[in-house]
């Protein structure tokens, strides 16, 4: 056996195995405050955010190839290119998406748990889309 596998393409359970493990980490690490409104440890949610954010990208890939003969890596204005020509709906979710858990959870740190419950829902949305999409 070599050290390296051959890397699995990326599927859409793949995408959901990664919501799975943002759910994971907040529910064993993420305790709230005792109002219930808010994350103790932003830690924690920038590690949820940034499972969730990698599970949309996973997600979108598989639809749309955006990797796919790319010398960079793609941004998200790639992402953003190839949804809008076909889904201008997800392409809501996703700019949605960017924000809230992109940006907000994975690099701000927002403790808000209602910030968080919007980044789940979000995240779920473009993921069954993308499913939609593939099985169409």
């Amino acid at each position: 056996m070599g050290l390296f596998r051959k890397q699995q393409p990326d599927t859409i359970a793949e995408a959901r195995r990664y919501y799975r493990n943002a759910k994971d980490v907040l529910a064993r690490s993420g305790k709230l405050d005792k109002d219930g409104v808010a994350y103790i440890d932003r830690k924690y949610v920038r590690a949820a955010g940034n499972y969730l954010w990698l599970g949309i990208l996973i997600a979108l890939d598989v639809v749309f190839n955006v990797k796919q003969g790319k010398r960079t890596r793609p941004d998200i204005n790639d992402y953003r290119d190839a949804v809008a020509h076909r889904d201008r709906k997800l392409l809501t979710l996703v700019n949605l998406g960017y924000d809230t858990i992109h940006l907000s959870m994975n690099y701000d740190g927002n403790q808000s748990k209602e910030v968080c419950d919007t980044g789940f829902r979000l995240t779920n949305d473009i993921i069954n889309r993308c499913e939609r999409m593939v099985s169409a």
